[in-house]
């Protein structure tokens, strides 16, 4: 329920549209693989004329034993098909007319999809053993994702991982990386978007991001990310669906960072019953990594009328964290809470 009243906590109102700070720490993605390449067009004679590779393909079955039913072989170099053969008697051969990154896709009946990455580093021949599992209804009603490429993978990985220790200039060569390996993967877009995020070129990052969730749409990290931004854009009302799908796609504890900002959205929306509920909620599975939650929390007690809740808050904040940047201004709401006469001052 929407509250009207004004906040007696401070002066001006919290800074909401202040960047978000979203850790990424559950950001860090690991999916798929990527670059571009022609599809193969070989045959055997590809191989003796030393101008191509032989990819000889053995799939099991659960026991280890070669799986004795036909078997779907695809190959692809990124998300580029690079070929199709079916089994006989487990086995099947392939053929590509230059090196590098694959991923091999084997897909028979009763059996979970199952991909292995394999690098073709020189002409010749390659054997690749792929294990099958008895399929699940999970798994067999998990929707189908686009492939990402080992190289690729690497790029995004590395990439996320500059992003959360601030290391911009490495975020970036490896965006760019990725965006030539795999132009348009949802992963290489999260990574362009988180990126974008730390340049503070919010209105290209949401842009990016929003295409990342409409090509894939589980990919909890993106949905995080968008809600942050538009957070940051000061446009509560939209953050809210991206951040509660995140949650409702990843709900772990781990996803505290998700809530402080939906936390946020809430609070700038006016629902401060939610945003009460939501800040609480990411304090206590933040683990102390993000003390400033604790003064959301302080700010949504007092719009809820809990003065002395609220006050109790501010003091732990600053016994906790009395050098902390935002020290000052807790003191200076609980000065106003008690000048207010909200709170008791003995």
């Amino acid at each position: 329920m929407r509250r009207s009243r004004a906040h007696p906590c401070c002066a001006r109102r919290y800074r909401l549209a202040q960047d978000c700070s979203l850790l990424l720490s559950l950001l860090l993605v690991s999916f798929l693989e990527a670059p571009a390449s022609a599809q193969d067009a070989g045959s055997a004679a590809t191989e003796y004329f030393g101008r191509g590779v032989a990819i000889s393909v053995i799939v099991h079955d659960p026991s280890g034993e070669p799986i004795s039913a036909p078997a779907i072989i695809k190959l692809y170099r990124g998300t580029i098909p690079a070929g199709q053969s079916q089994t006989s008697h487990g086995r099947a051969e392939l053929f590509v007319t230059d090196i590098g990154d694959f991923t091999v896709v084997v897909e028979a009946a009763g059996y979970a999809s199952t991909q292995k990455d394999v690098s073709i580093n020189a002409n010749g021949r390659e054997q690749v053993d792929v294990y099958l599992r008895t399929s699940g209804s999970d798994v067999a009603n998990a929707p189908g994702r686009p492939l990402l490429a080992p190289k690729a993978k690497k790029a995004v990985d590395e990439g996320v991982r500059a992003v959360a220790a601030d290391h911009l200039d490495e975020a970036q060569k490896n965006s760019t990386k990725a965006s030539l390996l795999a132009p348009g993967h949802p992963d290489v877009l999260y990574l362009q978007g988180l990126v974008l995020w730390k340049l503070r070129d919010y209105p290209k990052a949401q842009e990016v991001l929003e295409k990342a969730t409409q090509m894939d749409s589980s990919h909890a990290r993106a949905f995080a990310a968008l809600g942050v931004v538009l957070c940051n854009q000061g446009k509560y009302e939209s953050a809210v669906a991206p951040l509660e799908k995140a949650l409702q796609l990843n709900p772990a504890p781990a996803s505290w960072d998700a809530r402080y900002a939906l936390a946020k959205a809430y609070y700038g929306e006016g629902r401060y019953d939610q945003a009460l509920q939501m800040s609480q909620t990411a304090l206590s599975s933040s683990h102390g990594k993000a003390p400033e939650i604790e003064l959301l929390v302080a700010q949504s007690l007092t719009a809820v009328g809990r003065y002395e809740d609220a006050a109790r808050a501010l003091r732990d904040f600053l016994r906790s964290h009395n050098d902390d940047r935002e020290a000052a201004r807790a003191r200076r709401w609980l000065g106003r809470l008690a000048a207010d006469g909200k709170i008791h001052t003995n």
